[in-house]
């Protein structure tokens, strides 16, 4: 799947453009690279490789927060049906978190002490999440749910 990566920090803007200053590290417009294989998806939905089932993101959606009960829903995901490993050698670096393609939010994992997940507590509303995993040994993966 295309993307633009930010050369600096390895954000990945999926709105069609680079962004004129990154929002993650502030680096400008042209520390950006277009690429097209920037996020990998599956193959096959329906028959995950053993790597896609480490890598794609699996996404809940609670409608009704248990810390913030009026007007939040929480987003919990997964790195992988299969859980992704958290070694110094082979780990999640970030998740990243979008919703109708504009960049929300950024989870660093570390590791060793820390699983392959992360939640957000959001502002109840709609539109499509769409959550990037990066990892260092096998790039960044996409899933893609509605809110």
């Amino acid at each position: 799947m295309k993307g633009f990566v930010c050369k600096v920090c390895g954000f990945i803007s999926i709105k069609g453009s680079a962004p004129d200053k990154c929002p993650v590290c502030g680096a400008p417009k042209s520390s950006f690279d277009e690429r097209q294989d920037a996020i990998k998806t599956a193959s096959d939905a329906n028959n995950l490789s053993e790597l896609e089932k480490k890598h794609i993101p699996v996404i809940t959606i609670v409608k009704k927060c248990g810390l913030i009960p009026e007007g939040c829903q929480d987003v919990h995901v997964k790195m992988g049906q299969v859980q992704h490993p958290m070694l110094s050698e082979h780990y999640i670096t970030d998740i990243d978190f979008y919703i109708d393609n504009d960049f929300i939010s950024r989870v660093k994992l570390t590791p060793g002490k820390l699983n392959p997940a992360a939640a957000l507590h959001m502002k109840a509303g709609g539109g499509k999440l769409a959550v990037i995993e990066h990892c260092n040994l096998h790039g960044a993966w996409i899933k893609e749910a509605e809110l």
